[in-house]
């Protein structure tokens, strides 16, 4: 535009003998025709540039007149292209683990000492808590003297009565007195061993629930919680529709959305049973937890990879429009050099993931459809697209 402008005012300051150029009749009376040759090859060229630019602003403006006559529907289009295609089915659970007890006392009494505080680490079978025997170690002390005693009885009579010296009836008899005595014996070991409280596995003790010189009752009054970190697993139920794809040892993605963390596991445990109050069937799955981050009763969200196609085609499922019958269509777009045409194309569908839906027949990798302004256009007719 810029030379066309500066062409025109040099025709125009020639023509009209303006500024320091010399006026056609300067030069004819002054017999300089090799000037006057080269002012005629100058606006030759001009007129011939000029010519060619008011052609192309006549063509520019038979263009836009054009489209205006028409009034062409704008859209804009989406380039269909093939890719790898997972479904995931998303599930809710929460994390939990088999080891996550609440300890209780097997012997009543006076709780004499607790050795460990909240947040420590124990073994399994490791003292925890004493609890008062009151006096059963001094009577286990009497109880093992008896036991000794019945003991030596016992083998003398056995080796008088192996001698077939003495009676039967005193041999029976220590021998009776001599296991009585063994088994009252291992009875109070037992209780004994009951005044000891132990962590019942390895673990991290998550709180304590009595204090020392608390009087406590089996069953009744709480110890302490311990809790395994390390066994951590979520159950989710799963519509049964998807009994067939969601099977053991399928991949999953675990989201925790608090930590901010992705995990991939895999499916541990898959129920038989299938629930008829919600028609669910229940999985298992293992969870990592290294650094400890990860705590029972955590929000969890599972991504179950039940579906992969390589090349799927994909669209947003937002320019898919269905007709009175329910059938679902789109709008293709063919373009040529001279124009844009709509053609209506039915489809059918697969499965979804997000914003977009996998088209199983109807398109193929490469096809160009419709995207902006599906709802304004018609069958076989001309669009503009917008670049």
């Amino acid at each position: 535009m810029k030379n066309l402008i500066a062409i025109l005012s040099l025709a125009f300051l020639v023509a009209c003998g303006g500024g320091d150029q010399k006026s056609v009749e300067t030069l004819v009376s002054e017999g300089n025709m090799d000037a006057l040759k080269e002012l005629r090859a100058g606006l030759m060229t001009a007129q011939k540039e000029t010519g060619a630019k008011l052609k192309e602003i006549e063509d520019a403006l038979g263009k836009e007149d054009e489209l205006l006559a028409k009034k062409l529907p704008l859209i804009s289009v989406f380039n269909i292209e093939g890719k790898e295609f997972n479904h995931y089915v998303e599930l809710q659970g929460s994390v939990e683990t088999n080891q996550n007890v609440v300890v209780y006392p097997e012997l009543s009494g006076s709780l004499l000492d607790f050795k460990v505080s909240m947040g420590d680490r124990v073994s399994k079978g490791q003292t925890v808590a004493l609890i008062d025997d009151g006096g059963m170690r001094k009577q286990l002390a009497q109880a093992e003297q008896g036991a000794k005693l019945s003991k030596t009885t016992f083998e003398r009579r056995k080796r008088l009565w192996d001698q077939k010296i003495g009676s039967e009836i005193d041999y029976l008899t220590a021998e009776t007195k001599y296991l009585s005595d063994i088994d009252k014996v291992q009875q109070m070991q037992e209780q004994v061993a009951k005044a000891v409280v132990t962590a019942p596995f390895s673990g991290i003790i998550d709180e304590t629930l009595a204090d020392e010189g608390q009087i406590v009752l089996p069953g009744q009054t709480p110890l302490f919680r311990i809790v395994n970190l390390s066994d951590m697993y979520i159950k989710a139920d799963v519509p049964e529709k998807y009994l067939a794809t969601v099977q053991k040892g399928k991949m999953v993605k675990v989201n925790l959305p608090v930590l901010d963390t992705m995990i991939s596991t895999r499916i541990e445990k898959v129920s038989n049973y299938i629930n008829p109050a919600n028609r669910t069937f229940r999985i298992e799955v293992n969870v990592p937890n290294e650094g400890g981050l990860i705590k029972p009763n955590l929000t969890a969200k599972l991504l179950i990879n039940d579906y992969t196609s390589d090349e799927a085609v994909l669209i947003p499922q937002s320019i898919i429009s269905e007709n009175s019958e329910g059938k679902q269509y789109v709008y293709k777009v063919k373009t040529t050099s001279k124009r844009s045409m709509v053609e209506k194309v039915f489809i059918e569908t697969g499965v979804k993931q997000g914003d977009y839906i996998e088209v199983l027949k109807g398109l193929v990798p490469n096809d160009v459809v419709v995207q902006e302004g599906a709802r304004t256009v018609k069958d076989q007719q001309e669009v503009q697209i917008i670049k």
